[in-house]
């Protein structure tokens, strides 16, 4: 028996699209995850890819989490692209008329109606100015906007369903990932936000030769369009395995050591796509839907998480992951460095080629199960970065030994953050912090006039969240087990007195109400023990 076919999409609600293609999906997983389990991870890419956009951006935010989903998975889910054809050039020419007010004839001296690329986003036409420069015209699919609302709106409702049905899900904080994607996918949908972007970044760029982007033509910036720069350049993917490619391997490097220890903002989406090499051998970056941030003390943390990784220190390297938030809460230090240590010297058994920064990090931030393991949204981005950046170096260069070429850039990345923190000497930012005392000093005493010459005291616990998890689960369980006695009672009064109609003949419809409420109730209440193994 073969899967059940979906009807024409075209045909159907979105609702119903969605419906019939994870049912689909569910239909082929429960017939092969026992016999052909290797096919699966395919298919579920396939099936994101025909979803459209919102679907496929899900799948590279699963892509991240190597805690959610088996390595056969995160590599089909890596490579995933909504493979879209153009919409009418008819569409894009009345948006560009709307978004600036004029028609296109006026904006543009000339105007290609084919676009010469196009994503699930936005497609792109080749324009030129009326003083002769040639820019790229990125125009926003027609109705993208409302279909992602109403795709995260389904999927938090499927979300909701499936936690009250398999409550185990909720570990898995899947409503904190729809939100993710949600800020994710209205900052990409948003070409005024894009333009922000490009204009940080090219702060960012611009003092360094050999790097660039394709800059925003003022002012022609709108929610659905943005005109830009044409870059004229070669794919960075046509470099793969050459000399030149490994020239390009350590410009992306450095560039990726400024972004990240010097300006704290960094183009979050490296992938060969997205990567030229201009005539002149300067490497431009492209499509800046998504960009991330790091703070001056994360900043601080990432170097000596680096260095740590490069000299072999797992204390370190433990301080450095506790510092940027990976690792929360109370951990037992002398255990984290020892599992930081193996897992340290199985990498070190690696070729040099197959060091990978990224999953080290990830490796050491697992450890214990995750238990204390957390994923901020910056985070997230970040190591969605390195992951896609250490690809893209792999594939330009595969030899590329990352751990010596991050050795070697040791000191520039201390000199870097130096100039972030203002480049003082340290006598300086020791008389800077001693000019602070009195201030200090005049805080605490207007707090002991407040308190009448008591000083407030601040107490934190720590090891007690299980027994306060305990003390919420057990209230939770008294209160259900308090409303389903309710329907139990409601139910028998009911069946007494006999009011209203009857099913069968002689069941009032009300009560039979109550008892069906109960018996849902009751099968949770008796799950709910079972599964913590406590009465």
């Amino acid at each position: 028996m073969s899967a059940p076919r979906p009807l024409p999409a075209a045909r159907l609600p979105r609702s119903l699209q969605i419906a019939f293609a994870l049912a689909g999906f569910g239909w082929v997983w429960w017939r092969r995850h026992r016999r052909g389990p290797d096919t699966l991870p395919a298919r579920l890419r396939e099936t994101l890819e025909g979803l459209g956009t919102t679907f496929v951006k899900l799948g590279q935010g699963l892509s991240l989490r190597r805690d959610l989903l088996p390595a056969p998975y995160l590599v089909e889910l890596e490579a995933l692209h909504a493979h879209v054809p153009p919409f009418e050039s008819a569409l894009a020419v009345a948006a560009i008329e709307s978004a600036f007010g004029q028609p296109v004839d006026a904006l543009f001296a000339a105007f290609e109606p084919v676009p010469f690329a196009a994503a699930s986003v936005a497609q792109v036409h080749r324009a030129q100015l009326p003083d002769g420069r040639t820019v790229a015209v990125k125009v926003r699919r027609p109705g993208i906007v409302a279909q992602v609302h109403a795709d995260l709106r389904l999927l938090r409702r499927c979300v909701r369903v499936s936690q009250w049905l398999v409550p185990g899900l909720r570990r898995y904080q899947p409503l904190d990932l729809i939100d993710e994607l949600g800020q994710f996918l209205h900052q990409e949908v948003d070409m005024v936000q894009e333009a922000r972007n490009m204009r940080r970044l090219a702060s960012t760029f611009d003092p360094l030769p050999y790097l660039t982007l394709p800059h925003v033509v003022e002012p022609w910036v709108a929610p659905a369009v943005i005109v830009q720069e044409f870059s004229h350049g070669a794919a960075l993917a046509t470099r793969n395995r050459t000399p030149r490619g490994r020239e390009l391997a350590g410009l992306l490097l450095d560039a990726y050591v400024h972004q990240l220890m010097g300006a704290g903002v960094f183009h979050a989406d490296p992938h060969p796509g997205n990567l030229f090499e201009l005539p002149d051998g300067r490497l431009c970056f492209h499509d800046f839907g998504s960009i991330g941030f790091l703070d001056p003390a994360s900043r601080t943390a990432f170097a000596q998480l680096i260095e740590g990784l490069v000299v072999d220190d797992a204390a370190a390297v433990l301080d450095a992951v506790v510092a940027m938030g990976f690792v929360t809460g109370p951990i037992d230090r002398r255990a984290y460095v020892r599992a930081i240590s193996e897992i340290l010297s199985s990498l070190a058994t690696l070729p040099l080629n197959e060091w990978s920064m990224a999953d080290a990090i990830w490796r050491v931030a697992r450890i214990g199960a995750g238990e204390n393991f957390r994923l901020p949204r910056h985070l997230l981005v970040l190591m969605r970065t390195l992951f896609l950046a250490e690809n893209t170096l792999r594939a330009l260069d595969p030899d590329l030994d990352l751990m010596q070429a991050l050795g070697a850039r040791a000191q520039h990345m201390v000199q870097t953050l130096r100039q972030q923190a203002g480049g003082r000497p340290m006598h300086e930012q020791l008389l800077k912090s001693a000019e602070q005392l009195p201030v200090v000093a005049m805080q605490i005493l207007r707090q002991l006039q407040l308190d009448e010459g008591r000083p407030a005291l601040s107490l934190h616990h720590r090891g007690l969240e299980p027994l306060e998890s305990t003390l919420a689960r057990t209230g939770n369980r008294l209160a259900l087990a308090l409303v389903t006695l309710g329907l139990y009672l409601a139910g028998s009064v009911m069946m007494l007195h006999g009011a209203g109609p009857r099913l069968w003949g002689h069941l009032p419809v009300l009560s039979a109400l109550a008892f069906a409420g109960a018996l849902v109730l009751s099968w949770r209440l008796v799950r709910a023990i079972s599964r913590s193994g406590h009465l």
